[in-house]
């Protein structure tokens, strides 16, 4: 899966997500290996963006790589899990990467 298409991804999936009652969140992805790239996703006033830019004022940046976030977002792949082992990492507030992590989850 190249990079264009977890982005296109992950927006679908955004767009099935009600953040009416969801505070401000904003988190960087960094996506390595092949096909890589960052994008972040903000939660604000109640919507949700997707933009493939980095984000300077962010709660937290999530970096692992591109196989493994594609799994993470099919569910075939506990962020937990994925922390604990070393395949995601987080810089920044862990909470609210947990708080992400329950947005993209399928």
């Amino acid at each position: 899966m190249t990079f264009d298409e977890i982005l296109t991804k992950v927006r679908g999936i955004a767009q099935g997500v009600d953040a009416s009652g969801m505070g401000f969140l904003a988190v960087q992805v960094n996506l390595t290996g092949d096909n890589g790239g960052v994008f972040y996703v903000e939660v604000k006033d109640g919507r949700i963006n997707v933009e493939p830019y980095p984000y300077d004022n962010r709660s937290c940046a999530v970096t692992m790589s591109l196989a493994d976030f594609n799994k993470l977002i099919d569910g075939k792949l506990d962020p937990i899990f994925a922390f604990t082992t070393g395949k995601l990492k987080v810089d920044g507030d862990v909470g609210k990467a947990l708080e992400f992590s329950k947005i993209i989850k399928k």
